[in-house]
């Protein structure tokens, strides 16, 4: 069962993307739609994160499937790996063609479980030989 910090840790970057879209979306004046774009255009990015974040938490903490997640978001399967490539959640476990694949998804779950995680930019452990008889 995940601990109240390992819920706050992965709900983090959802909350903050939320909160910068209505930072954005309290500056728009609908009544002057030339400064109102710009302002919009910057919460739109915001909601995207916010949308993808949450995409992550679903796979990860829920148990979803990519296919799940992406169907709750309104977005094909296709579209929801590259995004979760770009999530402070699973952008360790992106392939090199920049995705996360099921196998990325079921890696970064057994990592959580063991307690090694990796964080957004953490390289997986270099791999160590081990001779099979000593020579």
């Amino acid at each position: 069962m995940p601990s109240p910090d390992h819920d706050q840790r992965h709900t983090a970057p959802i909350g903050a993307a939320v909160d910068a879209a209505r930072a954005a979306l309290s500056g728009v004046e609908p009544a002057s739609p030339v400064e109102a774009l710009p302002l919009l255009r910057v919460a739109q990015s915001f909601v995207t994160k916010a949308i993808d974040e949450a995409m992550a938490a679903v796979v990860l903490d829920q148990g979803g499937s990519i296919r799940t997640a992406g169907a709750l978001a309104g977005l094909s399967e296709n579209a929801v790996g590259p995004r979760l490539a770009r999530t402070a959640l699973l952008s360790a476990y992106g392939s090199e063609a920049g995705r996360v694949t099921a196998a990325g998804v079921e890696r970064a779950r057994y990592d959580l479980e063991e307690g090694r995680h990796r964080g957004p930019g953490e390289a997986p452990p270099p791999l160590r030989f081990r001779a099979r008889r000593p020579t």
